[in-house]
């Protein structure tokens, strides 16, 4: 496992779901489509995306 740290050229919006996949060792799509079936569910998923987006390097 990496460091959990957004990089530079496989990003779509702001990286973190590819610094996610990354980190854990998935496919960034595979990421980004789990992240996107969660928005259909209730909760604060879009403001831990934001999060992530500000707090990572």
């Amino acid at each position: 496992m990496s460091a959990l740290v957004r990089p530079r050229d496989d990003r779509v919006i702001g990286g973190v779901c590819a610094a996610l996949a990354r980190r854990f060792g998935l496919p960034p799509t595979t990421v980004r489509v789990a992240f996107l079936a969660s928005c259909l569910l209730p909760g604060p998923q879009f403001l831990l995306y934001l999060a992530l987006w500000v707090l990572l390097p």
